[in-house]
């Protein structure tokens, strides 16, 4: 075991301030990367949960964040089967209405805009989500009837069995859905029969996206290679990974929210690098007796610099771990609360770099302290 390390694990306390530092700037970037990541899956969960291996959206349409769901001719539906491999095809079709609830007397109905979700109610279907209980199912066969995610109820102002209106047209809760928020709009999930009943679905020969399951899903990648190359700009076909990547990329894009991750990185560098460079400062002074006694033992300055910088990467390894356990908590606080929650690779990686290069970056600060470790100080 190195000095450094030695030194931190037997005085840790002195180090403490260091750590929680580290750990709350990495804590600041991650929890708001993780709660825009969530908006993005509670919008998209129908299909991000559903059994489609490739999805088939307008050539220009780069992502379903912002892009007003696209439509595509209905005439493409049926030509997708032309690929021998494809087995199942289904049109992902949404709108949106307003909402008014039936409250009880003497409580103030609530008025809102929805938006609608839809799935196929067959057993098994391609755009019905796989965690879609039975139960669940059935009770979306019943005409008018629509499912809501329990975050949602208090917000329209119904339970399960109360009755409500979609643009002027009566429906009913049938059943209540678990990890489907919607942060942005209150959502409401029905059958493509109620759909049709309410008079939403796409008309003049359009469709929404386009939902295809596969022969093997392993062979999701060459099957969209292949519909692309025969689609003469009509369409593009993605793989459900693919456009799931891409709809969390489109968020992050959002200029505020850009703005709103500058100034965290800003702020939580600013901060790790003015605590922990004081922290790793005050605790080389304390243990300055410590360094001189090496220095009259013959270690020279450029040792005790490397001594200091590993013990400052050991620390940035420690804030790791501690941002790890705090957003791992943040993660179950939020998954309780009804609110998906995701961490992409990249942000993950790029925020460890961070902590890892303010920590290593506050240890170059502190090494001004080694100058007053003088070994003439020890006669004193």
């Amino acid at each position: 075991m190195s000095l450094a390390l030695a030194t931190l694990l037997y005085e840790w306390r002195r180090y403490t301030a260091a750590m929680v530092a580290l750990a709350f700037s990495g804590l600041l970037i991650l929890a708001q990367v993780g709660m825009f990541t969530g908006i993005v899956k509670g919008a998209t969960a129908t299909i991000d949960r559903s059994r489609a291996d490739i999805l088939v959206l307008p050539p220009k349409m780069e992502s379903l964040i912002n892009s007003g769901g696209g439509s595509l001719p209905g005439r493409l539906q049926p030509q997708m089967y032309l690929h021998p491999e494809v087995v199942e095809v289904a049109s992902w079709d949404g709108d949106g209405g307003r909402w008014v609830n039936h409250p009880e007397d003497g409580k103030k109905a609530v008025t809102t805009y929805v938006n609608i979700n839809m799935v196929d109610t067959r057993p098994g279907a391609v755009n019905l989500p796989v965690d879609f209980s039975e139960a669940t199912r059935r009770a979306l066969l019943e005409p008018y009837s629509v499912a809501i995610d329990e975050s949602q109820l208090k917000r329209l102002g119904v339970k399960l069995g109360d009755s409500a209106s979609i643009n002027g047209k009566t429906v009913y809760v049938r059943a209540v859905l678990t990890g489907y928020p919607d942060i942005n709009s209150a959502s409401v999930t029905m059958s493509r029969d109620t759909m049709r009943l309410l008079g939403m679905l796409t008309k003049n020969g359009k469709t929404g996206p386009l939902m295809i399951r596969v022969k093997d899903p392993a062979r999701a990648v060459a099957v969209r290679d292949e519909l692309n190359a025969r689609a003469n700009g009509a369409y593009r076909a993605w793989t459900r990974t693919e456009l799931a990547e891409a709809n969390q990329g489109a968020l992050m894009k959002e200029q505020i929210i850009g703005i709103f991750l500058g100034f965290s990185v800003f702020l939580g560098f600013l901060i790790g690098v003015g605590i922990t460079s004081q922290t790793l400062r005050g605790a080389i002074l304390s243990s300055i007796k410590e360094f001189a006694s090496l220095r009259a033992l013959g270690v020279s300055m450029g040792s005790l610099s490397l001594i200091v910088m590993e013990l400052s990467f050991w620390v940035g390894v420690a804030g790791l771990l501690a941002t790890a356990a705090l957003t791992f908590g943040v993660y179950l606080l939020a998954t309780n609360g009804g609110l998906p929650m995701g961490f992409p690779v990249p942000w993950v990686v790029g925020v460890a770099v961070l902590l890892l290069v303010i920590a290593v970056a506050s240890g170059l600060l502190a090494l001004g302290i080694l100058k007053k470790s003088q070994p003439a100080d020890l006669l004193r």
